[in-house]
Order: structure tokens, then C-alpha cells, then sequence
């Protein structure tokens, strides 16, 4: 292991990776300077909670924080916040601030994270209209999550839906509108995403799917959303919830090697040897799925971060993850382990079309490559290690419920 005692090690961005990246280097012992540099004013913060708990009121702003100012100080990690960086002097290993001043460094972390896609049209610009992507998105919208408020929430992803839910449980009129054929179109199946279609209008929302948005109309604030067949919903104000674009423009800038996001390589490192890249901005390779992938997963920016970290100590570990996400809607829990793209059958242990617990099991070449579990935590845990192992398992066996998962999973 290299001698790092006495290097500066900078993390640029201050989300969940930044944060576990600094964290993890003072867990290895690193007693060179920690800089985490982040560009809002509140300590680095959980996002996942952002559209669920907090949007609902039962998580504080303080129960966000990865870890709050008083912890930072203690573990000597140097938090500029409220700080821009505007180029990286690769050369010169220094990285050059808004305000005008520089910092050297011998290692640098770029866990710059992302931002929300907007709107392409006319007056998304508008006050009412929301991204859910931080804490002053959600406060800004917290006055008109009321109830008898109505929201139109464009976008049947992930943070639309728990939005969704959110708001029905606040008492509001909820409509979502989704452009593809059916909702969550992009990260499970048609049974799947039939099953949440359902829970959600059986919950009051009111549902389209393969809608065109022709405008958002209304003077000072939008009042309505107009769509291609000429509808109008009445809307006191819009949540947009339609992805994530990667913030690789600072790495561009500097000439490291970006697409779809900063390439790394096995140990997160980008092109230039003494700069890594972990969590949403960042594109690695994976051994899981045989070919390079970015996710926009907390667990990645979690594991990736703390990898970024050990080598940055010299520890040259090569990062594997089997990735894994999880979704709060109502009283459903989604969890998820694997990426079902390319599948080519579909086992369900459990009816997704009466019951609000079930799994699917998602095989190809006879192999578990993904799997999705609703309100199956017993279920969830062993597809973990089904998916990790590709196991190839008797789909009658899987789909049996009279059957314990633990008899299902192969010995090893």
C-alpha cells in the first residue's frame, strides 16, 4: 500500500458518495486532509427519502443528513459548502473554485451525482413546477402539499409514484402521467408494472398512460396541463419526475474520458490515475452484467463511494456489485436485486392481480439474472443469492409458495 499519511485527498460533490467517501477514508485510518466539497448549503444528505418520508413529514430534515456538521468536525473532514468548482488543472493536480480560489490535491473523488431532467417546454420554468431532487425542491412544494390541492405528477418512475403515493396519503388529487405504454416501462415487466397501475388507482390517483403533453398552460402559475387529445387537467402544481441527467461537465472539461456518464475502470478510476468517480455521474464496468453500466442507485453510490475510497489508500480493489434497488409505495415495499433487461421468461410466486405481495423471478438461458419482490422480504433475500450465483433453478420450484426459499437456493 502506498504511503498516504500525508496527501490531501478532495471529494468533489457532497451527496451519498461523496459522503461515504470520506467517511470510509477515515475509517481506513487516513490522517492526511479530507475536502469534501459540495455546491447546496446543507450537509451531505440522503435522496431516496426526499419523495417518501420527508415529502410526507415523518422524516426530519436532520434524519437526512449521511452525516450532520458535528460529525463531520469530529472525524476532521473539511466541508466547504455552498461551494462551486469550475475546472480541474489536471497538470498542476489542482481544482480552481467559483469564487476564484484553488485547492492542490493528491487524490481526487468526483462523485458529482445528478441533475433532474426538466421539462422541455414552455413555462416549466414556472414557480409550481417541481424536480424531486433535494431538500429545497421539497420545501418549495411543501405549502401546496395540502389537502384538496391537486398535483399532476408527469413521469411514472420511480419518484413519481412514491410521490404519488405520498401526496394520496396527504389528501390531495392526484393525477400521473406517463408517456410510454404503462408505468415503470423501463425496470420491470408488464405484470409487474399492471400491479402497481392497479394499487395506485385503487388508491384514488387518477392513472394515464401513453400520453402526449401539449402544454402547460396558466398565467403566473401553471393551472392546467393540456394534452394531446385535447384534455385539460386542472393542477395546482406539477411535479416532474423524468430522470436523471449525469453531471459529467466539470470531467469533460478536463479531458477524462466521459460516456454516459465518467468512465472508470474496474477500481473507479477514470483516465487519469490520480482522479476517481463513483455513483450516479459515474459509468464502471461490471463483471455481473458483462458490460459497463452507470447506476442511479443509493446502494451504488454507497459501495462504490466506499471503494473510491480504498483506492485511494492504494488498496487496488476492483469494484462488483450486484445491483439493487428498492421502492416505498403505500404499504408496498419494492425491492429489486439484478437488471431484468433481455429476459426471456417470467416466473411469479404469488398472484400480482388480487394479492399486494408477491415475487417474479426473471430468467434467461434457464438462468435467474433479476428479481423483483413486493412486500417479500424472505423472498428478497434469497433472490439476492440466486441472481448472484445465476443459479439455474426449476421455475415450478420457484413459483411454488408450498415450497421455503431456502430449499430453493443451491448449497454453496
Amino acid at each position: 500500500m502506498s504511503d498516504t499519511a500525508a496527501s490531501t485527498f478532495v471529494i468533489v460533490g457532497a451527496g451519498q458518495a461523496g459522503a461515504e467517501t470520506a467517511i470510509e477514508l477515515r475509517k481506513l485510518g487516513h490522517t492526511g486532509r479530507v475536502v469534501l466539497v459540495g455546491e447546496e448549503t446543507h450537509p451531505p444528505y440522503k435522496r431516496p427519502p426526499l419523495s417518501k418520508g420527508f415529502l410526507a413529514g415523518s422524516v426530519t430534515q436532520e434524519q437526512l443528513y449521511v452525516m450532520p456538521l458535528a460529525g463531520l468536525e469530529k472525524n476532521n473532514i473539511e466541508f466547504r459548502s455552498g461551494t462551486r468548482v469550475d475546472k480541474i488543472d489536471r497538470a498542476a493536480k489542482t481544482i480552481h473554485f467559483a469564487d476564484g480560489s484553488s485547492l492542490a490535491y493528491d487524490k481526487l473523488a468526483l462523485t458529482t451525482g445528478g441533475r433532474p431532467r426538466l421539462l422541455s417546454m414552455p413555462n416549466a420554468d414556472k414557480a409550481n413546477v417541481f424536480p424531486v431532487r433535494s431538500i429545497n425542491d421539497i420545501e418549495a412544494m411543501r405549502p401546496l402539499s395540502v389537502e384538496g390541492k391537486r398535483a399532476v405528477i408527469i413521469g411514472g418512475g420511480f419518484i413519481g409514484l412514491e410521490a404519488a403515493a405520498v401526496a394520496i396519503k396527504l389528501g390531495l388529487k392526484v393525477t400521473v402521467l406517463e408517456g410510454l405504454p404503462r408505468i415503470l416501462a423501463r425496470v420491470t415487466s408488464p405484470e409487474v408494472s399492471t400491479f402497481f397501475e392497479r394499487i395506485h388507482r385503487e388508491a384514488g390517483v387518477d392513472m394515464r398512460t401513453g400520453v402526449q403533453i401539449v402544454s402547460l398552460d396558466g398565467d403566473g402559475a401553471i393551472t392546467h396541463v393540456t394534452l394531446g387529445d385535447g384534455s385539460k387537467i386542472d393542477a395546482d402544481f406539477v411535479i416532474a419526475g423524468i430522470g436523471l441527467i449525469a453531471n459529467t461537465e466539470l470531467a469533460e472539461a478536463a479531458g477524462l474520458a466521459v460516456d454516459n456518464g465518467i468512465v472508470v475502470d474496474e477500481f473507479s478510476r477514470t483516465s487519469d490515475e490520480n482522479i476517481y468517480a463513483a455513483g450516479d455521474c459515474s459509468n464502471h464496468p461490471s463483471p455481473f452484467l458483462g458490460r459497463r453500466v452507470r447506476l442511479e442507485s443509493v446502494q451504488n453510490a454507497m459501495e462504490q463511494g466506499r471503494n473510491v475510497a480504498r483506492n485511494m489508500m492504494g488498496k487496488n480493489e476492483a469494484y462488483n456489485m450486484v445491483p439493487w434497488f428498492w421502492s416505498d409505495q403505500y404499504d408496498c415495499k419494492l425491492q429489486m436485486v439484478g437488471i431484468s433487461t433481455g429476459y426471456d421468461k417470467l416466473v411469479l410466486r404469488g398472484d400480482p392481480t388480487t394479492a399486494r405481495s408477491f415475487a417474479a423471478f426473471y430468467l434467461k438461458d434457464g438462468k435467474v439474472i433479476a428479481a423483483d419482490a413486493v412486500s417479500k422480504a424472505p423472498e428478497f433475500m434469497f433472490a439476492k443469492k440466486l441472481v448472484a450465483m445465476a443459479a439455474v433453478i426449476d421455475p415450478a420450484k420457484l413459483a411454488d409458495e408450498s415450497i421455503p426459499m431456502k430449499d430453493i437456493v443451491p448449497a454453496g
